[in-house]
C-alpha cells in the first residue's frame, strides 16, 4: 500500500459559483477542487498556494478550514485504478487575490482540460468529486465548520 498522502484543496466561491478544475476521462467531463499533494517540508498552506498557481495560474488567500475528507481507494468506485490509495484532504475557504492569469496554470493535472465556474445551486448536475461535497458546499455559511466528511467519494 502507498503511504497516506496529504492534500490541501481550495474552495473558491464567487457570485454563487464554485471554481473547479475541469477534467476529462472516457465518460466525459468531470470536476474537482483545485489543490493536491503536499510535498515534504511544505505546510498545508504552502502546498495549497503552490497547487493553485500550478493548476489555476493565480495566487489565493487561504481562509478557514471547512472540510476534512479521507479517501481510501479500495472502498470506492475507482478501486480498480487506485485501490492502494489513501488520501487525506483538508479543504479551505479561499479567495483569488488577482484574477489575471486565471486558467493559465503552469503544471496542470493529467486529464485537466481547463477550469470552470459551476453554479453552487445546481452542483448535483455536475460530476463533481467528492460527490458528498455537493450538498455541503451549499450549506457552508449556515453550518458550523469544520466538518469531517469521513471516507467518501
Amino acid at each position: 500500500m502507498k503511504p497516506i498522502r496529504s492534500a490541501p484543496k481550495a474552495i473558491i466561491i464567487e457570485d454563487g459559483r464554485l471554481l473547479a478544475l475541469k477534467m476529462r476521462d472516457a465518460e466525459g467531463s468531470w470536476y474537482m477542487l483545485p489543490g493536491g499533494g503536499q510535498q515534504i517540508g511544505e505546510t498545508l498552506h504552502e502546498a495549497l498556494r503552490r497547487e493553485c498557481r500550478e493548476e489555476l495560474g493565480v495566487d489565493v488567500e487561504i481562509g478557514r478550514l471547512c472540510f476534512v475528507r479521507d479517501y481510501i481507494g479500495r472502498n470506492h468506485e475507482f478501486a480498480d485504478e487506485d485501490g492502494d490509495a489513501h488520501q487525506v484532504e483538508c479543504m479551505f475557504d479561499c479567495r483569488i487575490i488577482d484574477h489575471a492569469g486565471l486558467g493559465d496554470g503552469s503544471e496542470t493535472d493529467p486529464g485537466q482540460v481547463g477550469v470552470e465556474w459551476l453554479p453552487v445551486e445546481t452542483l448535483e448536475q455536475y460530476r463533481l468529486y467528492p460527490k458528498a461535497l455537493r450538498p455541503l458546499i451549499r450549506r457552508m455559511d449556515a453550518d458550523p465548520l469544520p466538518v469531517y466528511m469521513g471516507d467518501v467519494n
